[in-house]
Formats: structure tokens, C-alpha cells, sequence
């Protein structure tokens, strides 16, 4: 690192600056006030985080790039998220929810790995010169789009970290993130008050989606009860003892690989934050199966939450908002990308007369996440929030791997 002039260089004091600005944001996001309410309505909490930090940064008060807070919250915090947020997947519960779901929710996740590449193939034949940067830098930037719009905000940092993209394309893909994807999920919200409409054009059957409520509602009120002390060192156990056996088990697959298969190198596959990253997914999800998963009931995805937004606070120390005026193409790729996820989404759909919700759903379980796709399905119903977290965990169980798949494929798209 380079001596930074920051007025802020001790990383305790940063860090707490950042936890009191989450706590801010959170505080009034929950405060009911009219003027918060309004304000979070035009600006999503997620963007509100990833802001923050970052006028601290461009001010001077604090150094994003001279700081190891993104480090330690990227190893240490990212794995165990992602353990305790797959830890609450329930195959059976998802299956239940029935086939048109499942169907709308993978066409998103396909749309959205196949339109990446489809969009640089778009703009390298339309306008190759608007992007403003190389076209490594551009597919690089685009996996960290890929894992974000798949899984979420987890799965973002950890394509960041695996496809080693620098921080100036990173911040402007993040910008590229939120606010496309914040449009489309207004878009969504606004069709969810004419989903009879939708439903009638696609010829769809909505009976299902009373099934899907009354199984939720019995589902949640089963499992919820008070923490006790104990049960949120559990949560922590497992969260940190499933991070701490991943990076061991990085430490031997990694250098193994490098050394013995150099030519992995190309496709990640020798990166250690690679295997911490699949590892600790792959942790979370073998739990899923075991008395583990109960521990949703007291808050294990809250937790796993609560590390994310550490996350998205570290990484917004390193965003510059202002970035993306330099480059507007970056806009056009974003848009013409998300295109090919709505257009495969709505075609599915008619084919399948899926019902709109299931279209809206499946949508934002990819996009938006844990983050939104419960707000998405609350707007139907607000019985239906959880039928949302349990897409988007399906999401953050595909997004590190599907996101990955779509990084290769850019790569090759771009020539790479």
C-alpha cells in the first residue's frame, strides 16, 4: 500500500464509521417517518450503502484503496455469508412451490448468463468504441454484474476477487448494477398491480399461488422463535468454522492445481479465493440437508445479511459514482444484457402460461436478491415475502457457479 493522506487512516476507526452508517441507514430505513420512507422508496437501501462509504472516500476523509477492511470482510466475512445464507435451502420446501416457479427462476438465471455475452457481441458489432475501456477490463467488470444479478451482492465480491477486477471498472459495473436492475425491479412492481392484466394476456392459471401462500405461512410460522444466546454462537460456530475449513482446504487444492495443472490458471481455477468461495457454498448447502437448516428459524440468514452489508460497505469505499460518466457505454451494454433476461422471462412465460408472479419472482430472486425479491413478491401478497428469500437462496447457490460459467463465456466473447 501506498502512505495515504486520508484524514482517516487507522482501520478500527474506519470500520466503525462504516457500522455507523449502516446502523443509520437502517435505522431510518426502519423509522416510519414519511421523509425516510419517501427516500428509500427512490433510493434502495443496498445503493444507500454502497454510497455512503464512497463520499467518504472522494472526500478524503477515508482511503478505500490503502485500507485491508475489504480484505478481511471479503475473506473472512464473504465465505461464512454465503454458508449461512444456503444454509437455510430447502429443496423440498422450493420444489413445492411448483414447476413454473422453478422453470422462471432458472430462465432468469439463464437470460442473464447468456446475455452478457450476447451484449459484448451486440456492442463489439454496433459500437465497439463507446465502452471506454479494454475489453479485458470490460468482461472482467461484467462477471462481478454476472454474480450480483444471479446471486447477489456475495457472489459479486467473490467474482471481483476470483476474475481479479480492478477497482476503477468495478465501481463503475456496480453503478451499472444497481441502477439497471433498480429499474427493471420498478418495472416489476408496477406490473405487479396489473398482474391480472398480465396473467390474462399469457392465459395463465394464478390458482397455485394460493397453494404456494398457505404452505409459506405454515412453513414461517413453524420454524420462527427468540435467539437464545446459544443459538446465535451456533450460527456464528458454523459460519466460522465452515470459512476457516475452507481456506484450509484452498490452501491444499490451489497451490496443488498451480503446481501440477499451470494451465488451469486461465479458467480461475488456481485461485484460492475460487475454492474458499465453492467450498463454503458448497458447505452451506451439504448443512441445508441436515437439523442445521433450523437455524433460520432464529436468524441464520440475518446474520449471513448482516455480514453482506459489512461487505457492500468495504467494496463502497472503493466505488466512485462519477466514474460511470466517463464511460456511458458501460449503460448501453447494462441495458441491452438485462433485455435478453426480460425477453427470455416473458417468452418463457407465454409458453408455459406462467403466472405473472412467478415471472416477477424469478426475476428479482436473480437480480435483486435476498435484498428485493421478498419486497417484489410482498407486493402480490405479503404472505408471499418468503416464497422470494427461498428463490434467492436458490440464487445465491447457483449465482457463485453460474456467474463463473458466465465469466468464460464473456471471456470468449470478447476474444479474450
Amino acid at each position: 500500500m501506498n502512505e495515504s493522506s486520508a484524514m482517516i487512516t487507522n482501520d478500527a476507526v474506519v470500520f466503525g464509521l462504516l457500522m455507523v452508517l449502516l446502523g443509520f441507514v437502517f435505522k431510518t430505513n426502519a423509522s416510519g417517518h414519511p421523509f425516510w420512507k419517501k427516500f428509500y422508496g427512490i433510493f434502495p437501501t443496498v445503493l444507500v450503502c454502497y454510497f455512503l462509504p464512497s463520499v467518504f472516500n472522494s472526500l478524503g476523509i477515508i482511503d478505500g484503496n490503502n485500507s485491508s477492511l475489504y480484505f478481511v470482510a471479503s475473506r473472512y466475512m464473504l465465505p461464512a455469508a454465503l454458508v449461512l445464507l444456503t444454509l437455510s435451502t430447502d429443496f423440498k420446501e422450493i420444489k413445492k412451490l411448483g414447476s413454473k416457479a422453478i422453470i422462471m427462476f432458472l430462465t432468469g438465471t439463464l437470460g442473464i448468463v447468456i446475455g452478457g455475452p450476447i451484449a459484448l457481441l451486440v456492442i463489439g458489432w454496433i459500437a465497439p468504441d463507446v465502452i471506454g475501456a479494454s475489453a479485458s477490463e470490460v468482461w472482467r467488470g461484467m462477471t462481478t454484474v454476472a454474480g450480483s444479478w444471479i446471486g447477489g451482492s456475495a457472489n459479486q465480491a467473490a467474482m471481483k476477487e476470483v476474475f481479479e477486477v480492478n477497482d476503477l471498472i468495478f465501481s463503475k459495473m456496480v453503478t451499472v448494477d444497481i441502477l439497471v436492475a433498480n429499474v427493471w425491479m420498478a418495472v416489476l412492481l408496477i406490473g405487479a398491480g396489473k398482474s391480472k392484466v398480465v396473467d390474462k394476456m399469457f392465459n395463465a392459471d394464478s390458482s397455485a399461488i394460493d397453494d404456494v401462500k398457505k404452505r409459506i405461512e405454515q412453513y414461517s410460522a413453524s420454524i420462527a422463535k427468540m435467539p437464545s444466546l446459544t443459538d446465535l454462537m451456533v450460527i456464528l460456530a458454523i459460519g466460522s468454522g465452515a470459512t476457516g475449513l475452507a481456506h484450509l482446504l484452498s490452501d491444499i487444492i490451489a497451490p496443488f492445481l498451480a503446481t501440477n495443472y499451470p494451465g488451469l490458471a486461465t479458467y480461475s481455477l488456481t485461485s484460492g479465493f475460487f475454492w474458499i468461495v465453492v467450498i463454503a457454498t458448497a458447505i452451506g448447502l451439504s448443512l441445508s440437508f441436515t437439523k442445521y437448516r433450523d437455524l433460520e428459524g432464529v436468524g441464520s440468514t440475518r446474520v449471513g445479511s448482516a455480514f453482506i452489508y459489512v461487505i457492500i460497505a468495504t467494496i463502497g469505499m472503493h466505488m466512485d459514482v462519477m466514474a460511470i460518466f466517463e464511460s456511458p457505454g458501460l449503460f448501453l451494454v447494462g441495458i441491452i444484457w438485462m433485455l435478453v433476461h426480460v425477453i427470455m422471462l416473458l417468452g418463457v412465460a407465454k409458453l408455459i402460461k406462467a403466472p405473472f408472479f412467478f415471472v416477477a419472482v424469478g426475476s428479482q430472486a436473480n437480480v435483486g436478491g435476498a435484498a428485493s425479491a421478498p419486497v417484489v413478491a410482498a407486493a402480490f401478497h405479503p404472505s408471499l415475502a418468503p416464497v422470494g428469500v427461498l428463490l434467492a437462496v436458490l440464487g445465491y447457490t447457483l449465482g457463485t457457479y453460474a456467474a463463473y460459467i458466465c465469466g468464460l463465456l464473456m471471456q470468449i466473447a470478447s476474444g479474450g
